[in-house]
Order: structure tokens, then C-alpha cells, then sequence
């Protein structure tokens, strides 16, 4: 008597009933469930009949996935795992869309298993466990804390040293690899543990500088000794043109004279093909 109670108004083939069905007999079923004792069979297939109603949502989160090496059926399988989980937690009380609910539950299931297989760096695997129990214990601890847990919680709650939860959260970087020539933009939030960093190869202003000084170098040293103090006192000294030519006794026109021709020649000099 309670099965058929239960199964009433389910359609038998759930997989071809619309969207919009489905989003109104999960509604209903939601409901049903939540006054089901939880382990029963009544329970078992109200729940099942909600997994079949919104396998498309699973689908649908899927697609932003499809360009990954892995196939698609295993990604929709991982997906169907994190809408189960969706449909143990959800509570309708709390005035929610499940279709709002589901969703990140579902991505963060497929980002979770692209996460804990795919490692571009070969790491050892107790240091990938250590990473996996390490994200498990954190969240666990969180809930039970009402806050972030410590470093020094976290490895008590492991059973290690600080020392190797911190070796084993260092591994997570080894999961992913990014290219030198990729934008440092992020995007959607799924580049974990990228902070920003100054690209290599990025122009350098100073190098012209220095290519510059080396050129002079040989061509400073073939002028007369005149002409390299009045530069030295000029440039180096930072003299004016008349403290200058009171120094060498000479007229501040003549020091004008001299430094626009010494400055010619070098200009010419570094122009000029070796």
C-alpha cells in the first residue's frame, strides 16, 4: 500500500517528460522524500526517480568540460555522482531552486575528479594521498570548527608532522602545468594556484642602456683628453657650461662649441656600421 502511495503520479519512462515536468514532479518528489524513512525501498526509489528526472542538468554542467582528454560518458558519470550528492542535501524548506542548488554541486564534483587523477608533474603517490586526505580533513574540520582550521589542526587531525602537510600541500602544485606564453588573466576561477607573476622575456628598458654605454666605451676612449673632460665634468659632474669654462679657462661659448661637436661625432660614431 505505501510503495503505490509512493510511485503515484511518477510517469513510468522518467527519461521523456520535459524540462518543465520535471522541474514541477521534482518538486512534488522533494517533498515525498522527506517524509520517507531513509535506507527503505520507498526511499531508494523516489530518490533514483529524482537522479533519472535531472540527468540532464548533469549534461548539461558536462559541456564546459568537453574539450578535456577525458571521455565524455566518464565525465557525465563523475557529474551523475555530484547530483546525487545534490539530492541528499538539498532541502526545498530553504526556498531554493534545485536546478540553482545542483549545478555548482555538480561542477565542483567533475573539477574535484579532474583535480584528484590528472597531475602534469609526476609526484609521489603518498604525497598525492596526503593531498587528497589533506582536502578531506579540511572541510571536514571546517564544518566541525566553524572556521578554517589551522595548519597545526590539520596535521594533528592526519596524524602527521606540519612538515609533511605542508610537503603534501606544496604537490597540489604540480597538478596542472601552464604554458610561459599564456595570459595571466584568470578565468571562471578554475586556474587554481596561479598567482600572478612578471612573464619572462618582458622588455627590459635597461639592457638599451647598457648596450649603449658598451658601444661609447671603445669611442670615448679615441678622443682627445680635452673633449673626455669636458664630459666627464658635463655629464658626470653635471657642471653647467659656464662653470665649466671657468674651470678650463675657457669662454662658455667655446665649451658650447666643443661639447656640440664631441657630441656629433659620438652620434655619428654610433650610427656608423662597425
Amino acid at each position: 500500500m505505501l510503495y503505490a502511495q509512493v510511485t503515484e503520479g511518477i510517469p513510468q519512462d522518467t527519461l521523456s517528460v520535459s524540462t518543465g515536468e520535471a522541474r514541477t514532479l521534482s518538486e512534488a518528489l522533494f517533498h515525498r522524500l522527506r517524509s520517507l524513512e531513509e535506507g527503505s525501498a520507498e526511499y531508494s526509489y523516489v530518490r533514483n526517480t529524482l537522479v533519472e528526472l535531472n540527468l540532464s542538468l548533469v549534461k548539461y554542467a558536462a559541456r564546459r568540460f568537453r574539450g578535456r582528454s577525458e571521455p565524455m560518458e566518464d565525465i557525465v558519470q563523475v557529474g551523475t555522482i555530484g547530483l546525487i550528492k545534490a539530492i541528499n542535501r538539498f532541502d526545498p524548506e530553504r526556498g531554493v531552486g534545485f536546478t540553482t542548488f545542483a549545478i555548482p554541486t555538480i561542477v565542483g564534483e567533475v573539477k574535484r575528479f579532474f583535480r584528484d587523477t590528472s597531475w602534469a608533474v609526476k609526484v609521489p603517490r603518498r604525497l598525492q594521498e596526503l593531498r587528497l586526505d589533506a582536502a578531506k580533513a579540511h572541510d571536514a574540520l571546517e564544518q566541525d570548527l566553524g572556521r578554517e582550521p589551522t595548519d597545526a589542526e590539520l596535521a594533528g587531525q592526519l596524524q602527521v608532522t606540519c612538515e609533511e602537510l605542508a610537503e603534501g600541500q606544496r604537490a597540489a602544485h604540480a597538478y596542472s602545468a601552464r604554458s610561459l606564453d599564456a595570459p595571466t588573466s584568470q578565468e571562471d576561477g578554475d586556474r587554481e594556484g596561479h598567482a600572478e607573476r612578471p612573464s619572462l622575456g618582458m622588455e627590459e628598458t635597461a639592457y638599451d642602456k647598457i648596450e649603449c654605454l658598451e658601444s661609447l666605451k671603445p669611442i670615448l676612449a679615441g678622443l682627445p683628453a680635452r673633449e673626455r673632460t669636458l664630459l666627464s665634468l658635463r655629464f658626470g659632474e653635471g657642471l653647467t657650461q659656464s662653470e665649466i669654462g671657468d674651470r678650463l679657462g675657457l669662454s662658455q661659448m667655446h665649451v658650447s662649441r666643443l661639447l656640440n661637436r664631441t657630441l656629433a661625432a659620438l652620434r655619428t660614431s654610433l650610427l656608423e656600421d662597425p
